[in-house]
């Protein structure tokens, strides 16, 4: 017996403790624990089927569903790793990723077949009866119902351990080529029992997930509740309404949800009409991903009368580092919180490696229970990113005479838009490509619906013949990089208009101060 149970294993127990309860719920679809239990036995023979054994990857390329959720129960208890990948990626990246990855199977949702089609030819480790269509029948592919639907129901014979791999998710890279973090069970079980504590999750929540599962943020958050026995409601991410959100929290009574800014700015600016949804269930709220201003922290508290207000800040590496807590919120404007349960005391370092004092900006470092193994195939990118055994997702921040954090910039100049990480060097790699731009730089201008926006900052080639406008930076994008990488505005600007250090390096901040 091992000395913790992962979320597989964890399934197990739920089945014949809470007979009753609702383990996953849709728009069509209710399952109690001891179906959800017999459905994921089911995947997990079939996954078997396969050739699959422990330490296989499968890659997985799906909206928000069920059975997303079914393929992260079935890989925990059968030692198999998913490799959950951005449904918004054009085919050039999810080829990257699952060469990368070494993945042998592939599970799609039948909308994005086409996609895939184009791109089988150069996956190189996946034989064509390994491909899985989620939905209608189509050629070259098992369907999954029929899929899991051909085994036997019972537990699988499985010896996975904590600290074995379950989950490898990729990021955006800084140099245009997305990085594989590798996560462990047990990385995950801390999140999932911290994560109760802190924020005070039970078995009688109702969580309604709408963040993308192929997020870490949904495999946190969701994954939470159906290892502690509570229910979540599926969501698609992509068709975010706000009055029919409001309406799933009137009906299915929701206690949870984890949102972004751009979502609590869309249900803040509904119809007076749609404000007499009974939104009285709703006990908890998390903001992440960006920073909430005070009067939106107050109209949310105001629109959901006694909600308690988490905001969260943390990494695909690192987990949640810091939690701001409810009664924090207005006292602390413009903080991340204190460390959460479990982290050790996080390092404000400079330049040399050491700590700065209070109200000094550094970089942030952490380590805890819930930080990632490596980065897959890249031992040198692990070691940049660790001080010792403490992390660094290459945030600056500042620590207040209180403990309280605050993060002042980026380091490499990621841009968060939508809830979605953009680096600008990979998409400056694909503008500046284009034979009529001389130079470009991209970066973050704040925006009131998406947080920030895409900006790309082109120098265009002197001569007349090849004159570059902002519909042809738009067409050398479409089908180069996933729709939020694009950029939403091009500015042009002159060779001399363009800020850089002695050494030619443009300087993005100084970009973002004149433009914003």
């Amino acid at each position: 017996m091992t000395a913790w149970m992962n979320l597989g294993q964890q399934l197990k127990v739920n089945a014949s403790k809470y007979p009753d309860t609702l383990a996953l719920v849709d728009e069509d679809r209710k399952f109690t624990y001891p179906e959800t239990n017999q459905r994921v036995n089911k995947l997990c023979h079939s996954l078997l089927s396969l050739g699959l054994s422990k330490g296989d990857k499968v890659a997985v390329f799906m909206e928000n569903s069920i059975e997303i959720v079914e393929i992260f129960l079935a890989t925990a208890k059968t030692g198999l790793v998913i490799v959950p990948i951005n449904f918004r990626l054009v085919g050039k990246e999810v080829s990257y990723i699952v060469n990368n990855s070494d993945a042998k199977a592939f599970i799609v949702h039948d909308e994005f077949t086409p996609m895939l089609d184009g791109i089988k030819g150069g996956l190189e480790n996946i034989p064509p009866e390994n491909y899985i269509v989620v939905g209608r029948d189509i050629d070259g592919y098992q369907t999954y119902e029929p899929f899991i639907q051909k085994s036997q129901g019972h537990e699988p014979e499985s010896n996975v351990a904590p600290k074995d791999t379950w989950i490898l998710i990729y990021t955006s890279g800084t140099t245009g080529k997305p990085k594989g973090v590798v996560r462990s069970h047990e990385s995950h079980i801390a999140f999932f029992l911290i994560n109760s504590i802190d924020f005070g999750f039970n078995e009688h929540d109702v969580c309604l997930n709408v963040m993308p599962l192929c997020h870490i943020n949904s495999t946190f958050f969701t994954f939470t509740f159906t290892y502690i026995g509570a229910t979540v409601y599926i969501h698609p991410a992509r068709s975010f309404k706000p009055e029919q959100i409001l309406d799933i929290i009137q009906n299915e009574k929701i206690t949870f949800i984890s949102l972004i800014p751009t979502h609590y700015n869309l249900i803040l600016n509904i119809s007076e009409k749609a404000q007499n949804y009974d939104v009285s269930s709703i006990r908890k709220l998390l903001c992440s991903s960006a920073p909430v201003h005070k009067k939106m922290k107050l109209d949310i508290m105001d629109f959901f009368q006694g909600v308690e207000l988490f905001e969260a800040y943390g990494s695909t590496e690192a987990g949640i580092v810091t939690v701001l807590k409810p009664e924090n919120q207005l006292r602390k404007l413009g903080s991340i919180g204190q460390e959460s349960l479990g982290t050790d005391f996080i390092k404000i370092l400079d330049e040399n490696g050491k700590e700065v004092p209070p109200g000094e900006v550094g970089e942030l470092y952490s380590r805890g229970p819930m930080l990632f193994d490596a980065y897959y195939k890249l031992p040198d990118k692990t070691k940049e990113a660790f001080q010792g055994d403490w992390f660094s997702a290459g945030d600056m921040a500042r620590k207040d005479a209180d403990g309280f954090y605050q993060i002042v910039d980026r380091k490499d100049n990621m841009i968060i838009t939508g809830g979605e990480n953009v680096y600008p060097s990979e998409i400056e790699e694909v503008v500046g490509s284009h034979e009529c731009v001389f130079d470009c730089a991209v970066i973050g201008i704040p925006d009131d619906k998406w947080g920030e926006k895409v900006v790309a900052v082109v120098i265009p080639k002197g001569s007349e013949e090849t004159e570059v406008t902002e519909a042809m930076i738009v067409e050398c994008c479409k089908d180069q990089m996933a729709g939020y990488k694009r950029p939403k505005e091009i500015l042009f600007i002159k060779e001399d208009e363009m800020p850089r250090t002695p050494t030619g390096k443009i300087l993005h901040r100084k970009l973002r101060e004149k433009f914003k």
